[in-house]
């Protein structure tokens, strides 16, 4: 028996030219990388700004984040910030749904201290 494909659903917030928010396809949101607009806040501020962001996506798309599959996290500097990060992260997560997770070191635009992309089913 042969499946029937969907097309993707592409939400945009119009804010960029090159890059959707998010991508729904056979029940999984895709969301893009989201660091925090106010580059002046601490890493546990840009990292609480960046999650409501992640809550709000996710509920438009209708889920949430007791659904997360994946998470993938910039840091410019990991070994000193992780911990700041993980306080904030741990405190944010679902109880007993903690999503597969990598953590990498790399220069982020605009001064960011963190951006993460996540992968929920929907």
């Amino acid at each position: 028996m042969q499946t029937q494909r969907k097309e993707p659903v592409y939400f945009d917030s119009g804010k960029f030219l090159h890059r959707s928010d998010a991508v729904v396809y056979n029940g999984v949101v895709y969301l893009s990388g989201i660091k925090s607009p106010n580059k002046t806040a601490s890493g546990a501020e840009q990292t609480k700004d960046v999650l409501s962001e992640i809550d709000r996506r996710l509920a438009e798309v209708g889920t949430d984040k007791s659904r997360l599959l994946s998470a993938t996290i910039w840091m410019p500097e990991v070994i000193r910030d992780v911990g700041e990060l993980n306080a904030v992260w741990n405190e944010w997560l679902t109880p007993g749904r903690r999503p597969a997770r990598s953590c990498v070191q790399s220069v982020l635009q605009g001064h960011s201290l963190v951006e993460i992309a996540v992968i929920a089913a929907v």
